[in-house]
């Protein structure tokens, strides 16, 4: 009998250049991503619920199916750090983390974004304690929401190796050169399998060319030395975050071309920057990100079916915010209602505390409900939402 697992990730795949789908858990669907990104640079640390992405990376390397340098080290913070200097000399990198990990990487994150190095990390996101919780939860991604990442939230493990990239794309365009984390909830897909499309990888070739560093990079000849991050005087600190600023509004005409540009290829669009379903006539619409858009949407075709005009609108970037494309869906409606897997203690939902400003900005005045469900990764059930949309109206 053929061992399956060994079967799925032999050799024997590539006798072929017509794509395969197979059952992938959201782990390795985002090792795959990378894979056929090309990366060169891979840092690595474990932590679950994430290990099993640089590990499956380690794997391939070490047998020789895949080209790139596997650099192990010692903390979080070294791993953002590795990957930022091989950025800054031009290659291709990658590293993933979880939760805690996230927050002992976090000066690293800050500085990535500040150095306008194109890095792309797997975020699979877990509850950051204490107490200690290995499960689903969305703050540690969304705690750097303002640092200057580019952030695409998966809903499903297709979604992961797609997203993985496409944020190559969108974050080495030159009037971008922006970081871009994916984020994958922690065991909801992290840890599930789902038939997932492994893309031909001269056609992913033909998506994503080598990537070519359109600024200065930084010379790696040790015996040439370089300075680099020397202190920025307050009169140029305003220029520096304008740049970023713009670069990040700018990436919103990049991820829409780069997504049609996707679906011509492979014939998958996970949406842009949202995804609308039946908002078309809806007076009320869920608003959601990550694998409980899918539940969402799945929630409103049965109160559509009972008569209740209710859609869904997904937000797959959650920065750049997509600010007036959800006005221009949720203009007309008469309610909204959030549901997230996060709070922001002492305040609110951070999606619905997000939406209620964009709304004001545009002069929009609809009410918004705001729904904190599954935090440190409770299920989320359909029941649930079909509850509350029900008490809404």
């Amino acid at each position: 009998m053929i061992n399956s697992y060994n079967f799925r990730f032999s050799e024997v795949y590539w006798c072929s250049n017509v794509p395969r789908t197979i059952a992938l858990t959201g782990n390795e669907a985002a090792a795959w991503g990378a894979r056929l990104s090309r990366v060169e640079v891979i840092a690595a640390y474990p932590i679950t619920p994430q290990t099993q992405i640089v590990e499956k990376l380690s794997e391939w390397i070490e047998k020789g199916e895949f080209n790139a340098e596997f650099i192990r080290v010692e903390s979080e913070h070294s791993a953002m750090a590795a990957v930022a200097g091989a950025s800054a000399a031009g290659a291709r990198t990658f590293t993933a983390t979880s939760s805690h990990g996230f927050a002992y990487m976090y000066e690293m994150i800050a500085w990535v974004a500040g150095a306008r190095l194109p890095v792309v990390m797997g975020v699979v996101n877990r509850f950051i304690g204490p107490p200690w919780n290995i499960w689903a939860d969305w703050m540690d991604a969304l705690s750097a929401r303002d640092l200057g990442w580019i952030q695409i939230w998966a809903s499903n493990n297709q979604e992961v190796l797609d997203s993985i990239i496409q944020a190559y794309k969108i974050a080495e365009n030159k009037h971008v050169l922006l970081p871009v984390m994916v984020s994958l909830e922690g065991f909801v897909l992290s840890h599930t399998s789902e038939p997932v499309q492994i893309h031909d990888q001269e056609l992913v070739d033909q998506f994503l060319p080598e990537y070519n560093p359109p600024h200065y990079v930084l010379n790696p000849e040790v015996s040439k030395p370089f300075a680099f991050g020397n202190i920025l005087w307050p009169w140029d600190t305003v220029h520096l975050r304008w740049d970023m600023h713009k670069a990040m509004l700018n990436a919103k005409d990049t991820i829409k071309k780069t997504v049609k540009e996707y679906e011509e290829l492979f014939g998958i669009n996970h949406g842009d920057l949202i995804k609308e379903y039946e908002t078309d006539g809806a007076e009320v619409v869920i608003v959601s990100m990550a694998s409980i858009a899918e539940t969402a949407e799945n929630v409103a075709a049965e109160l559509r079916k009972e008569g209740k005009r209710v859609g869904s609108l997904k937000v797959r970037f959650f920065r750049p915010f997509p600010s007036k494309e959800i006005v221009d869906v949720l203009k007309d409606k008469n309610k909204v209602i959030v549901v997230e897997r996060d709070l922001s203690i002492g305040h609110d939902g951070i999606l619905a505390m997000e939406l209620r400003s964009v709304l004001h900005r545009y002069n929009t005045e609809i009410p918004v409900y705001s729904v904190s469900l599954g935090l440190g990764g409770d299920e989320i059930l359909p029941e649930q939402i079909k509850k509350v949309v029900n008490k809404v109206i």
